[in-house]
């Protein structure tokens, strides 16, 4: 029982974020330099983990889809690569639907979930236990791009080889160096990695899948700023702003901005910030790679040759990595 009543639930839970003052000076400063702009990770408090969620189920972003049919078609083909029996860590978990999904197959030891959503994150493990209830599982809310650095005693079952997690095409928000370092990171901590990479399409496809036709990654966009202002605080208006997304072919990325509609002041935590009608704020870049340019960076960051499994429609790629 917990102190005041209550159960408490069928997991461990640890919440590591770093939410001070220093964060959120870095914050404001980033809103009032020249060029204004957002980290990514902000995008994600319930209601954006919530937006990106279904984000993934919009036909113009296919990548979620092409995920699964990789994992469906070929699960037990990556299963027997990748080794049963391992402790899962999923980084960015979200829902947790996309490791459950890969439970059968794995047959995991142990599952860690981390992410920096700690309220969406709890939620999400209630209804995982609920259905897994012999599984260990352990939750941190974690800002794991400042690094993987979290007590060993979460690590449970401590002696099971690790098996890390990175789905989708969150490794794209990170510019080249920033992914190489990055993976550099897992490798050191040890065990095998497997990630889901989006590849270089067709210009026309990439753009859809930023702006799509109901709004939804627009509206995800434009609630990191309601995310700004509880944070900050500050009091940005929403309907100031529009969002924009837009593929830089040279620099291999989609790129997401915030768009002023007018003129307009906006204050951060007291400090005023002038704002031109056309002035944007830089949310995301997410880059594109393909199959040999990742397969290399795996190489640089200490991990061996990886395999590699791409969709028929050659725009998305899953790569499992194993120790040098």
């Amino acid at each position: 029982m917990r102190a005041g009543g209550g159960f408490d639930p069928p997991f461990r839970f640890a919440d590591l974020r770093r939410d001070n003052g220093d964060a959120h000076a870095g914050l404001r400063a980033g809103l009032l330099a020249a060029q204004a702009a957002i980290p990514a990770k902000y995008f994600y408090d319930a209601l954006g983990s919530r937006l990106f969620a279904a984000i993934c189920c919009l036909p113009e972003y296919p990548l979620t889809r092409s995920e699964a049919r990789l994992f469906a078609e070929r699960g037990d083909e990556i299963a027997a690569a990748a080794g049963r029996g391992r402790l899962l860590i999923d980084l960015g978990a979200g829902d947790c639907g996309k490791a459950e999904r890969l439970f059968p197959l794995l047959a995991p030891a142990g599952y860690i979930a981390l992410d920096i959503s700690a309220d969406f994150l709890r939620e999400a493990l209630g209804g995982l236990c609920r259905r897994f209830p012999e599984l260990p599982v352990t939750g941190v809310a974690l800002d794991f791009m400042r690094g993987l650095n979290f007590p060993e005693d979460l690590l449970a079952p401590a002696q099971a080889p690790r098996l890390w997690f990175y789905p989708g095409s969150s490794i794209g928000n990170f510019a080249p160096e920033e992914a190489r370092a990055f993976l550099s990171r897992i490798a050191h901590a040890g065990g095998a990695l497997l990630i889901g990479v989006d590849l270089v399409k067709d210009k026309a496809a990439l753009e859809a899948a930023y702006d799509d036709a109901l709004g939804v990654t627009a509206a995800f966009n434009l609630n990191v700023l309601r995310h700004v202002n509880r944070l900050l605080p500050a009091d940005f208006d929403v309907a100031d702003w529009r969002h924009v997304a837009f593929f830089d072919a040279a620099a291999s990325r989609i790129e997401m901005h915030l768009e002023a509609r007018r003129n307009l002041e906006v204050r951060l935590a007291g400090q005023p910030r002038r704002f031109a009608a056309g002035e944007r704020i830089h949310t995301e870049d997410s880059y594109k790679w393909t199959p040999d340019g990742f397969a290399a960076l795996l190489e640089q960051a200490g991990f061996a040759r990886p395999r590699i499994w791409q969709d028929d429609g050659g725009g998305f790629a899953l790569f499992l990595a194993g120790p040098a």
